[in-house]
């Protein structure tokens, strides 16, 4: 079942951290099958606290996901991101597809 990982900035605390981040995290890709469904767009808070920015990626299950957070080259860029700007990062997994009536 698909799995998404969930990521809102909520502030930037050291814009040359999370540049390091930017840099870094293209690489984290690489061995994983994702698919970005939002990137920075425009947001439109209907509840709760401002958020300077959200990223969707959809994976093909919870493990998968876990595994490139877990992956070394992601963790690479992450102590870059966690010194640049305050995150909440989530996985959360899908529904199962509609069945055809």
């Amino acid at each position: 079942m698909s799995a998404y990982v969930v990521m809102i900035r909520e502030r930037v605390t050291d814009e040359a951290e999370l540049e390091a981040y930017r840099q870094l995290a293209p690489a984290a890709r690489a061995g994983h099958a994702i698919t970005p469904l939002a990137f920075y767009g425009k947001v439109d808070v209907l509840e709760g606290e401002p958020v300077a920015g959200v990223v969707i990626h959809q994976f093909a299950s919870m493990e998968a996901a876990r595994a490139w957070y877990d992956s070394p080259a992601y963790q690479a860029a992450l102590e870059h991101r966690l010194r640049g700007a305050r995150y909440r990062v989530l996985i959360v997994e899908g529904v199962p597809p509609a069945s055809a009536a």
